[in-house]
């Protein structure tokens, strides 16, 4: 298996689109990627559609396919086997609670994903200032990515120069903080998702302006591809010079809308298995485990914030995919602290996100990731278990 350098999929080599640049071989996910990435290293278009095009995978091969037809496949089961009845009614109930969530997150993906260049993101993330740090929490808000494909979008920014405080804090903010959770969160939890927004965003904050307080103090890896950014690059003037240039047509308006489309179908494969995934074991879970283990073990008390964490640290499950096992924790036992602490701890404790900034960006770097994140985490937690007893 090889990673996609835009999305951070994994791919297969025999089954992908492929494309030799400086004597390496890249694997891409779609053609959306490797035309990104061809954009960004300055590869000209005309020696990417000669590239070489390995035979797509077959469509039952595809993640979301397979999950889809397991669930479906329980479904109708239930109408035969008066055991899978709960399951259904269940997975109907949380389907109903987030499809027009998931629906607009996806289009607000690909509008993101389309209308907001790169260039804007990583021109601004290398400066040593406190305003980096919030400016990489903003712009972490607004990539509405799966954490595990925002992963490679972080490293990315990190090899073109953004600090390592920066990469952190953005790669906080991503996963839980986004437009596309963001939705799914209101869809479940109403007004309370305000306090799981902010506490996500507050984490990565704090964090972020502690790592850059290390970073200076030479307590953690600095980057070494960190360049002085061109003094007469202006995001604000590149605004105004694409809106007085830009003339209205229908070829482009036609053009925008297939960008929209392939950025957000993009979105959909990187995230909606993980959705499904999330959507089944919260239904299996709320069919089938007795309501008491909840109230006994994941309860609004210490204890139960504690065995919450280390239930979110083993579990390795896409941020979207983790919203409706937070909410079927909130459903059985009424805890909102503990529901936070799922959905914050399992990206500050993702062994996966740890080994990236291990080997990409420092030992230290990733030491300190749970150090810093996980105290902030319980606090909070125990916080809004108070809050909204």
């Amino acid at each position: 298996m090889a990673k996609d350098p835009i999305c951070g999929m994994d791919v297969d080599e025999k089954s992908s689109l492929k494309l030799t640049s400086a004597g390496r071989d890249y694997f891409f996910c779609s053609r959306r990627c490797l035309d990104k990435f061809a954009k960004e290293e300055n590869i000209p278009l005309e020696n990417t559609a000669t590239c070489s095009v390995i035979s797509s995978a077959p469509f039952y091969k595809n993640k979301t396919f397979i999950i889809g037809s397991i669930l479906a496949g329980l479904i109708l089961l239930s109408y035969v086997f008066k055991q899978l009845e709960p399951f259904r009614l269940s997975f109907i109930m949380y389907s109903r609670a987030i499809w027009w969530a998931v629906l607009l997150g996806f289009v607000l993906g690909g509008i993101i994903d389309f209308f907001v260049p790169r260039e804007y993101i990583s021109s601004i993330l290398s400066k040593p200032s406190k305003r980096t740090i919030f400016y990489s929490v903003f712009l972490g808000f607004f990539m509405s990515a799966c954490s595990h494909g925002i992963l490679a979008l972080s490293i990315q920014l990190y090899k073109k120069g953004a600090s390592t405080s920066a990469v952190i804090a953005f790669l906080l903010a991503s996963p839980w903080a986004n437009i596309a959770l963001t939705l799914m969160l209101f869809a479940f939890f109403g007004l309370k998702a305000f306090f799981m927004i902010f506490g996500a965003i507050v984490i990565a904050v704090i964090t972020g302006l502690v790592y850059q307080l290390l970073e200076k103090r030479g307590f953690i890896e600095s980057n070494v591809n960190s360049l002085v950014m061109s003094a007469d690059f202006s995001i604000k003037k590149d605004i105004k010079k694409r809106i007085k240039n830009y003339r209205f047509s229908w070829q482009g308006f036609a053009a925008a809308v297939k960008g929209v489309f392939r950025g957000a179908t993009a979105l959909v494969d990187m995230v909606l298995w993980w959705i499904l995934i999330g959507i089944g074991l919260a239904s299996l879970a709320g069919a089938y485990v007795p309501a008491h283990l909840f109230h006994s073990y994941m309860g609004p008390t210490m204890a139960g914030l504690l065995v919450t964490l280390a239930l979110a640290t083993v579990i390795e499950v896409c941020s979207e995919g983790s919203a409706p096992l937070a909410f079927e924790i909130f459903r059985q036992t009424g805890a909102v602290g503990n529901s936070f602490v799922f959905l914050m701890a399992g990206v500050a404790t993702d062994y996966t996100e740890i080994g990236l900034i291990w080997h990409n960006v420092g030992k230290k770097a990733a030491i300190w990731l749970p150090i810093i994140t996980v105290p902030q985490v319980i606090v909070l937690g125990i916080l809004a278990n108070i809050l909204f007893k």
